[in-house]
Order: structure tokens, then sequence, then C-alpha cells
């Protein structure tokens, strides 16, 4: 089976308005440039996006935002970003803070196809409002339900045509646990090889996560953060 599409732009046009996206990638680290830069090009609106971050200013899904394309964010950080903050302040988009494990958690429970979980993150502080809570062997826990996406949009190192996915260092950060818990989930790769193009030791994806492939073109491979000293 081929899941490989022409481009990036074939790849978003199956997303419709409203629809609830995960995007991987952590600050400028491992994001599916090309599939963002293809979603600004179509104008496609009123996305809930679910991302570490909400990217920078004028990167990643700060060019969402910038462009009015994003109803809510569900993240776990939003600093960096002076659109976002004034759209956050003027109330034009909805936020919803997750802490970091627990972000990752609700989308592991999403794609092993858990019900929910337990964890001691949040208790008694707003995060667990409106949440059931229980005492487990006398600590107190809130319970944390799955985050589910209509569509994932990873980036991976290197993919075959089955859609067999590899990271590569730090830019695996979330794309593996978003590519499992999105309904569709379509991966940008960086390098497109055959079956059997990939060691099976490396395969972190296995293509039966995957619906849809897409050949990454350009790449502006960003540095976040960049900390000098003097010799």
């Amino acid at each position: 089976m081929n899941k490989v599409l022409a481009n990036a732009a074939e790849a978003v046009a199956m997303i419709p308005d409203g629809a609830r996206i995960m995007i991987g990638g952590f600050g400028a680290c491992g994001i599916p440039e090309n599939l963002i830069a293809a979603l600004l090009a179509r104008g496609t609106r009123d996305l809930t996006i679910m991302s570490n971050n909400a990217g920078l200013d004028g990167f990643g899904i700060g060019l969402l935002l910038a462009n009015r394309q994003v109803r809510k964010m569900i993240s776990t950080y939003v600093g960096e970003n002076k659109i976002f903050e004034k759209q956050f302040m003027s109330g034009e988009i909805e936020v919803e803070l997750i802490p970091q494990g627990t972000f990752s958690e609700r989308m592991r429970a999403s794609g092993a196809g858990i019900g929910g979980f337990f964890t001691p993150t949040g208790y008694g502080t707003v995060v667990a409002e409106g949440k059931e809570t229980r005492i487990i062997d006398g600590k107190p826990y809130v319970f944390e339900a799955p985050l589910h996406a209509d569509f994932a949009l990873v980036r991976a190192w290197k993919g075959d045509r089955l859609g067999n996915l590899a990271y590569r260092k730090t830019a695996r950060n979330f794309n593996p646990i978003m590519a499992a818990a999105g309904r569709v989930t379509i991966a940008e790769v960086e390098h497109l090889v055959e079956p059997g193009g990939i060691d099976p030791e490396h395969v972190i994806t296995p293509g039966i996560f995957v619906k849809y492939v897409v050949k990454g073109e350009k790449y502006e491979r960003r540095i976040e953060k960049r900390t000098t000293r003097r010799e």
C-alpha cells in the first residue's frame, strides 16, 4: 500500500474548518513546517490546535495564529508569541493549558485506547476543577480523560511508503505520541525511502498508525534560543 501523497497541499485539503488537529514539535524543533505552510495557504479556519507550545512569532503555529485560523489552543506552554498573547488577552482565542506530563499521557491514552488515568498532578488546583478525584493508597489523584484529534500532523526524519517512521534525536519529541493519537495521521518526512529502507529496529512509529505520507521540501531549521560564552 502506497500512502504517499503528491504534496502538502493535497494532504491538508482533506482538513475541514473546525477540525481538531495535533501538531508535533517542541519549540522550533521537529515541527511539520511544510504541512503548516500548506494549512496557512489553504486558509482553513476555526481550528483547535493541540501542540506543546503556540509556535513563535512568524514561524510554525505562530503563522496560523497571525492569520486568525486558530479558535482554540490546547498547550503546555504559550510564551514567546506576541500575537498569541494579544489574542488571548483580547478574548479572541480560547486556551486550555495542561501540565506537560499530563498532556503527553492524555495523548498516549488516546493512542493506546485507554479510557483515561489518575494522576496526582494538578490535584487541589484549577486543573482539577470539574474532574473526578480519588484517594489511592492514601494519596490524592485527579482523573484525566484521553485527548483525541481528528488529524495529527507530525514530522519524521525518515519514512517509507508504508508509513513506517524514524525520528532523529530531539526532533522526535511529541511526534510519535501524536501519530498514534490522531484519527487521521499525516506524516511529513525529510527523507522518503522504499519499504525496507529503514532498519526495523529503528522504526518508532509503525505504519499502521499513519494514513498518509508527504515528502517535505523546505526547512528553515531554526534554533529557538542560542546561548554563547566567551572563551
